[in-house]
């Protein structure tokens, strides 16, 4: 593994890539994909992008009809008639372990994209885990964990966490995750839930690599898509009008920018060997600093990854 210590990675490519050029000339024939969340927003492209590439690709999401369609549509734009559906919700733990179980193979790339942010009001799953975090986190971590055999078998496989500059709002709160102490806010919850993606990507390469399996996060950038369902209305409006006359923030990429990262860390040749790390725009971040993205400290700590893989095996059990 390319460890923390190395060079920072950096690619030909930048914010302004889509999916489909970090892949042209790659043949992703033979090898077996699972995308989570890939009925929508950038998990679509990402899937899209690397069925058009050769992989079998499975959509992993909880609309099956929804999954269906977009399947179709893939195949029609690739040609590529080995994408499949399977159901999976992410806060069902029961719903996970079925999908587990149904899986047979060796599995090659486990993206894990699907997200849900900022819900208005503290919901609890019946596990009674914060929504975000049981989601966007501890879903994907029992989904990995029960694939990893499969991962194993791949020999050289990859887990690829979709994160979000979003963590820069919180760390994971160990001790309260599910804001019993403290007072709700969506902002945090989402924070917390993308800094544990950035983290689970640290154990996996800290755990897996003798296993042949590595595992980054990134930020894909922002784009408008259902992610944003739950904002209130007014800021999103407000949002969306500052952007629009560049007045905050990058500029907003199309969902086939915003899947170029997920892709680049999926299948490229160019991050072969490399895990543990935190990437945006097709390159590695930089450190956070006042006034930009990058990747705050806490999102990238061992000892915290090692927290969290604990915390999160207590909490499946």
């Amino acid at each position: 593994m390319t460890t923390r210590s190395d060079r920072r990675i950096t690619t030909p490519f930048g914010a302004a890539s889509t999916a489909a050029e970090v892949l042209e000339r790659i043949n992703l024939s033979g090898k077996r994909m699972i995308v989570t969340g890939a009925s929508s927003g950038i998990g679509v492209e990402t899937a899209r992008a690397l069925a058009g590439a050769g992989a079998e690709v499975t959509l992993a999401v909880r609309d099956t009809e929804a999954g269906e369609r977009t399947a179709a549509d893939i195949t029609k734009a690739t040609g590529n008639t080995q994408v499949q559906v399977m159901r999976l919700d992410l806060a069902d733990l029961a719903s996970v372990s079925a999908f587990i179980a149904a899986w047979e193979g060796p599995l090659h790339v486990l993206v894990n994209n699907a997200g849900i942010m900022r819900l208005p009001e503290r919901t609890l799953t019946p596990d009674g885990i914060e929504l975000q975090f049981a989601t966007n986190h501890l879903g994907h971590f029992a989904l990995a964990v029960g694939l990893h055999d499969a991962l194993a078998a791949a020999a050289g496989a990859r887990v690829v966490s979709v994160s979000s500059s979003g963590h820069l709002a919180s760390p994971v709160v160990f001790d309260d995750i599910n804001f019993e102490r403290r007072p709700y806010d969506p902002r945090l919850g989402y924070g917390q839930s993308k800094t544990a993606n950035a983290l689970f990507a640290v154990g996996v390469s800290a755990r897996w690599e003798v296993d042949g399996i590595l595992a980054n996060s990134l930020m894909p950038g922002g784009i408008w898509t259902n992610l944003q369902r739950y904002w209130d209305p007014e800021e999103l409006a407000r949002t969306k009008a500052m952007v629009a006359k560049g007045g905050t923030g990058a500029p907003i990429k199309t969902p086939e920018q915003g899947a170029a990262t997920s892709v680049l860390l999926a299948a490229s040749p160019l991050v072969e060997g490399v895990g543990g790390r935190y990437f945006e725009n097709c390159n590695e971040a930089e450190p956070h600093r006042e006034g930009t993205d990058g990747v705050a400290a806490y999102a990238l700590n061992p000892d915290a990854a090692d927290q969290l893989w604990e915390m999160s095996l207590r909490l499946l059990a």
